[in-house]
This record gives C-alpha cells, sequence and structure tokens, in this order.
C-alpha cells in the first residue's frame, strides 16, 4: 500500500485501532495518530488531526522518504505493525497502547517501538499538540526530567531512546529525527494524564509492556469459545468490541470516534462515543455466546445499575461513567474531509425509544439460558420494567433509528413484544415474580396481532418502517432473533428488503436512504442472520462470504456504513454495532449447519 493524503485527511479506512480499556487511538497508515481521545474513550480529543485536518493535533513518525507500507494486528492480539519500505531499507513499528499486569495503567502511555529490517531507513517525528478541538492551547513546561505539555488539564511526555534526536521542542510541537540499520531498536512513547502527577517510566519498561499488552491480548482472544467457520472475522469483532469496552466502569462505547460523516458533505456526523443502552445489550449477548463471561458480566451490571441510578427509566443512552449523556453542540472545525457540522455528544440523549425494554429483557433471559442467575435487585428492575413496557406500548417513539418524527415505528412494536415475551420466559424459569406474568403473556400476544393488522403492507408484501407508509426497513430483519411468531410474513420482509434495499451484499437502513448516507453494515449482517434463522442455509453463507470480501479491506475493522459505489468506509468506527452484528451473523450461520 502506498498511503496519501488527499488535501491532507487520510481515507478512513486506512486507521487502524490500538486501546487499553479506557482509551483508542487511531493509527494511519502513513504512519500518524490522527485520533486520541485522552484520558478516556469520551473524553475530549487530545490528538484531533482526523477532524481538525493540517492544523489539527497528531504524532507522525515516518520514513522521510516516500515509502509502502504493509499492514497487520498481531495474531489475537490489538497490537498492530506497519512495516515501512523506502529504496534504503525496510523498518516495522510496533503500535501499542499499553497495559500493565494488573490491566490497563493509571495514565495514558502510546508506545512506539521502531525496528530496522532491512537497509537503512531515516524518520521523521513530529507531535503537534492538538488543541481539544479548538477549546484549549497547549503550551510547554521544562521540568528536571525533560519538557511536559498542559493542555485542558492534559499532562503529557515524549519518552524516547538515546537515538532519537530533537530538533524542536516549542508550546506546540516536537520535532525529531533517527535512523534505523537493520537489527536496529528505537522506543518513542507519548504519555500522558488528566489532572494527576505524571509517570515517566524508563524506554526500557515502555519496550517491555508492548509484548506484555499483547500477550494480554492474545490470552484473552485464546480463550474465546468460538470454534465456527468465520473464526478469524469473529475473533477479530470480539477484540474489536473488547476495544470498546470501558473498564473503569464496564460500560461499552457505540464507537471510539465523533462525527466522522455518512456521507462526504452531507452533514449526518454524529458523536458515537457513549453508551447506547441497545449496543451495550446486543454487545452483552455477544460476549455470552463466545464466551467472554467477564467482560459480559461486567456491562450488565453496568447497565442495570446505571438505569437504577437514573430512577428506574431507561434513557437512550448514557456517558461511559453512567452519567446522562452530554447535550450535542457543534464545535468550529472542518470536519473529516471539510464534513461540517463537528458535532460533540448527542441530541438523542433525551429520545423516547421503546425498543430498549426489549433490548434489556432480551438480555436477561440470554444471560439465564446461559447458565447464570439474576440477584433480587435485578430481577425487581426488569420486573418494573417490564409492566412499564406493557403500558407504553402503544406510545409513538423515535424508533431504532432514532427519527425526529414520532412515529409508531413498527420495530419498536416488536422491542416491545420481545420484552413482553423474555418476561413471560423469566418469570416461568423462576426468575421474576410470576404475578404479573399473565398480563405480559396477554399485551405481548396484542402487540403481535396490532402489529399484523396495522405494519403489514400487502402491496409490499411486507411489514413496514411503520403503519400507513410503504417504506422499507432493514432492521425488521432482526425479528427473526426475536423469534417473532410470523415466520411466514418474516420470510417476506426479507425478500422485500433484499429488492429494494440491498445493493449486492450490502443494505441501506430503510427506504430513500440511499439518497442520504451510505449502506449500514450492521444491516447487512442482520441479513444473514435472517436467512440462517429461516433456515435457507446457502442464501446465508452466500451473503456472508459475499460480505466478508466487500469489507475485509481495512485489518477487519468495520465502520457504521460504506459507501456501495466505491467501497469507502463511511461513518465511526470501529463500530460497534457492525461487529455485534458480524458476531451474532456468523453464530446463526453455524448453527443453521448443524
Amino acid at each position: 500500500m502506498t498511503p496519501g493524503r488527499d488535501g491532507g485527511w487520510l481515507p478512513l479506512d486506512q486507521h487502524a485501532a490500538v486501546g487499553d480499556g479506557r482509551s483508542v487511538a487511531l493509527v494511519g497508515a502513513d504512519g500518524s495518530i490522527d485520533w486520541w481521545c485522552v484520558p478516556n474513550l469520551d473524553s475530549t480529543a487530545f490528538f484531533d488531526r482526523l477532524l481538525a485536518g493540517e492544523d489539527g493535533g497528531r504524532l507522525s513518525i515516518a520514513p522521510a522518504e516516500p515509502f509502502t507500507v504493509e499492514r497487520r494486528y498481531r495474531p489475537g492480539s490489538n497490537v498492530l505493525e506497519q512495516v515501512f519500505a523506502t529504496a534504503t531499507g525496510r523498518a516495522r513499528i510496533t503500535y501499542s497502547l499499553n497495559s500493565g499486569p494488573s490491566g490497563r495503567l493509571p495514565w495514558n502511555e502510546l508506545a512506539h517501538r521502531v525496528e530496522g529490517l532491512e537497509g537503512a531507513v531515516a524518520f521523521g517525528v513530529e507531535v503537534r499538540s492538538g488543541r481539544r478541538l479548538g477549546q484549549a492551547n497547549p503550551w510547554r513546561e521544562a521540568s528536571p526530567h525533560g519538557d511536559v505539555v498542559h493542555l485542558d488539564g492534559i499532562v503529557a511526555a515524549l519518552r524516547t531512546s538515546g537515538d532519537v534526536e530533537r530538533l524542536v521542542e516549542a508550546d506546540d510541537r516536537v520535532i525529531a529525527r533517527f535512523a534505523t540499520q537493520a537489527g536496529s531498536r528505537s522506543v518513542l512513547a507519548l504519555l500522558a494524564s488528566s489532572n494527576e502527577p505524571l509517570i515517566l517510566p524508563p524506554p526500557a519498561a515502555i519496550d517491555a509492556r508492548i509484548d506484555r499488552s499483547d500477550q494480554a491480548w492474545r490470552e484473552w482472544s485464546g480463550n474465546l469459545a468460538y470454534a465456527g467457520r468465520y473464526g478469524e472475522a469473529v475473533r477479530r469483532s470480539a477484540l474489536a468490541l473488547k476495544l470498546l469496552l470501558y473498564t473503569p466502569s464496564g460500560a461499552t462505547a457505540a464507537a471510539a470516534t465523533a462525527s466522522l460523516p455518512e456521507r462526504i458533505g452531507a452533514g449526518k456526523n454524529y458523536d458515537y462515543r457513549f453508551a447506547w443502552v441497545r449496543d451495550v445489550a446486543y454487545t452483552i449477548k455477544a460476549f455470552l455466546r463466545v464466551g467472554a463471561v467477564e467482560e459480559a458480566k461486567a456491562a450488565f451490571s453496568w447497565l442495570t445499575a446505571t438505569i437504577l441510578r437514573h430512577g428506574g427509566q431507561p434513557r437512550t443512552m448514557y456517558s461511559l461513567d453512567g452519567d446522562l449523556a452530554p447535550e450535542e453542540r457543534e464545535l468550529d472545525l472542518p470536519g473529516y474531509r471539510n464534513s461540517r457540522p463537528v458535532r460533540e455528544g448527542n441530541r438523542a440523549r433525551t429520545q423516547v425509544q421503546l425498543g430498549v425494554f426489549g433490548d434489556l429483557l432480551e438480555t436477561a433471559a440470554l444471560f439465564v439460558r446461559s447458565g447464570h442467575v439474576l440477584d433480587l435487585t435485578t430481577r425487581r428492575l426488569l420486573a418494573d420494567l417490564a409492566n412499564r413496557c406493557a403500558d407504553l406500548w402503544r406510545s409513538r417513539d423515535a424508533g431504532i433509528w432514532e427519527l425526529e418524527q414520532a412515529e409508531h415505528y413498527t420495530m419498536s412494536k416488536l422491542g416491545c413484544w420481545t420484552a413482553l415475551d423474555r418476561a413471560a420466559e423469566l418469570a416461568g424459569s423462576g426468575q421474576l415474580d410470576a404475578s404479573h406474568a399473565d398480563r405480559w403473556r396477554r399485551e405481548r400476544d396484542r402487540i403481535r396481532d396490532w402489529v399484523d393488522a396495522h405494519c403489514w403492507s400487502d402491496a409490499k408484501q411486507s411489514y413496514t418502517l411503520h403503519p400507513e407508509t410503504d417504506r422499507l426497513d432493514a432492521s425488521l430483519l432482526l425479528a427473526t432473533r426475536f423469534g417473532f411468531e410470523r415466520r411466514d410474513r418474516l420470510a417476506l420482509t426479507r425478500d422485500a428488503i433484499r429488492r429494494e434495499l440491498c445493493r449486492g451484499p450490502l443494505v441501506f437502513r430503510y427506504s430513500g436512504m440511499e439518497a442520504e448516507e451510505g449502506t449500514f453494515l450492521a444491516c447487512a449482517f442482520w441479513l444473514v442472520e435472517a436467512f440462517a434463522l429461516l433456515g435457507e442455509h446457502e442464501a446465508a453463507v452466500q451473503q456472508m462470504d459475499a460480505l466478508l470480501a466487500a469489507t475485509s479491506g481495512n485489518l477487519g475493522l468495520l465502520h457504521e456504513q460504506m459507501d456501495p459505489g466505491t467501497g469507502a468506509m463511511l461513518g465511526n468506527m470501529p463500530q460497534a454495532l457492525s461487529h455485534l452484528a458480524l458476531v451474532h451473523a456468523a453464530l446463526a450461520v453455524d448453527e443453521g449447519a448443524g
């Protein structure tokens, strides 16, 4: 690969992700760290070139001469390697957000190991401090142990091995250089903390932690309980989901980035660095199904505790610490490829989405089916949620796609059907108080009949986005996973979606979206699942294989969307919902083969 920037922007699918259970950094194929939020996933960005362009912050270590690059993750790991080749030699950079022997470090440690493989390669280094998305200015301070930079409560320092020559040290940047020879080894790391003292470990200790971090990733992924047809894709998706798990609380971010456009210049740019109830619930299910029970339990405990903390009424999303997600605001930045607006916070924080009831009860049911037990506090919460769902299911809401127009969205009704069905199941197994179980079953059946009467289109031979429209909705493919009773109509709905919303193996979210955004990757994996669960195994395999071929260009990392014409990735990344959907699709194919 010969990476190239167009107007200062690297293609989105030339960024890989590294993380430490607290933050995620995006590494460009040209050696530039273009995005890193410090100290946490949902903190304001420290390196913000991804949205601020050439004036933005980054850490770039790249050959001084023209080069090509080969990239890979180490097997079973989130430690990244990039091999740079020039006319004079080859060198490998290993990238890691380091952890310690007990997990994440109490500071952020973004480490680079540079090894000479052949000949000689001259490298240039630039550390340009960001401005916290235009909200602060960096300043340099001399300390007894070297210069540090302060930026809005962040204190950061560049640590290097002795062969790295510093040429410029200013308030907002460090310029340095070094060269590799066959067998040489250099270390560079950016260390950071927020409103806390900063540890400055020796380069040798940082270097050793790269391999320790890699070992921890390998041990984790090696213990996953998946041995099916799509082993590498499932393992890489599980590792991507693990990157998005915020270990201080157990929450899961929807993605590691903010405001990456769903279509270049179209204005659909949103901040996804928060925990959506839907995504956390789906993550828990994926972790349970691949045997990552520690992560599943941590996320489930965080989710129920957070809902209780806010009065027992689930919100659409929360911050990773369990607070209410921040209000949305627009920042004066150019945005990726000049795609404005750049948004921080999310306006969907106040929306009503009835589908969250189904997400929560379905997760609890799978937790119990997997051999685990609910505590009494969680049981009371789930029973209260089931009763609330039974009261509210006839209401309008924003739907799974967070639309501004409140409607009786079909998918929301199916989410309520799922909630009441799983509540009755849990009551039957003794995990919920059965005193309201008859009511839950009656309301569940009323929802089924209401959906059949109001949300079916004879003209389309499909369930539709909401009553009184013929617009289709690809999220209805999930009804097969939920076990909705109308299998004949679900098969017809799947066929209608395939006819109208598909572009090859890719799928638009709902009717009309081809004019506004790319295809939605999760929907394409939901189509795989719908084929598999409705007994069409060969069609499921064909869809899955074609989809993996179409999305395999960025080391197995998935964004939210994809341009069906160019194959370019769009939207925030790594996208939890896309990786979740891949895992569930692979499992459905495997189950169908049996």
